[in-house]
């Protein structure tokens, strides 16, 4: 639920600093996703985790913001209402990609590695422990869901992820994962903490990572690094593909090579910036 992710992202608030009615506002605006644009009242109230009395109070003050859209109601009242995101929401989000270079520095060499391997190609940062979308190039849909920027997947499941964590200090990797919920996604899904502190040390080791079937069953992914100026991971980068289409050992033998080529591109003009 929403109000999950809002306590996981409280950790290490002073208590005197934390502002929980901010906390839930945003908590309210992380109810609506891909998934659940349009919600009444009680389902946002659920997802949400409030009293629906408190999930009105500030679905009517973004409303009232302009951050929300209510249709199908009488107006004042809550009975029959279904509220949705307004684009004025992408404001929040475009300071710190106003701010911040990786997007636009990444997307062409995404683009071009997508026309080289024919396949889908994303890069994302760590959050918590999730993984959050910041550039893609899809070529075709190979997942359930629709992924876009700023889609968010459990880390310990996907390539970007497991590169992401493994490029923490072990003991904050094995902090993270923890802190994770390592629940089976699919019936290969790695869920002990042991045998993935394993897995990321070997990434660690060969310096990418492949997931095979643990985000969604039929899903291949590879990814590699992405470093900053300092030398420091800072996002990771991947190309995605069918397993009925392609084998591991095609994924490793030609999309691996042109994936490590493109990540050592991105370093290098970040090291520019």
């Amino acid at each position: 639920m929403a109000s999950d992710a809002a306590s996981d992202n409280a950790v290490g608030a002073a208590p005197g600093d934390f502002v929980q009615s901010l906390a839930r506002g945003l908590a309210v605006i992380r109810a609506f996703d891909a998934d659940h644009a349009e919600q009444t009242l009680s389902e946002v109230s659920r997802r949400a985790g409030m009293p629906r009395a408190a999930a009105r109070r500030f679905l009517r003050t973004l409303e009232a913001l302009g951050y929300v859209r209510a249709t199908d109601g009488t107006a004042g009242s809550a009975a029959g209402v279904r509220f949705t995101l307004t684009p004025r929401v992408l404001e929040l989000g475009f300071s710190y990609l106003s701010a911040l270079s990786l997007p636009e520095i990444v997307q062409p060499h995404l683009e071009r590695l997508s026309r080289e391997v024919d396949e889908s190609v994303s890069a994302a940062v760590l959050d918590g422990t999730d993984i959050v979308y910041i550039a893609r190039v899809p070529t075709r849909r190979i997942m359930s869901v629709r992924i876009t920027i700023g889609t968010r997947f459990p880390a310990h499941a996907t390539s970007m992820g497991r590169v992401l964590l493994a490029a923490m200090p072990e003991s904050e990797a094995i902090a993270m994962l923890e802190a994770s919920d390592l629940s089976a996604l699919t019936a290969r899904t790695m869920t002990d903490v042991a045998a993935m502190s394993a897995e990321l040390r070997r990434v660690r080791e060969q310096g990418w990572a492949m997931v095979d079937g643990e985000l969604e069953p039929g899903l291949r992914s590879v990814a590699a690094p992405v470093h900053g100026r300092d030398g420091a991971v800072v996002a990771a980068v991947n190309v995605s593909t069918s397993a009925t289409r392609d084998t591991v050992e095609h994924v490793t033998g030609e999309y691996l090579p042109r994936l490590l080529a493109t990540a050592a591109a991105v370093d290098a003009e970040l090291r520019l910036v």
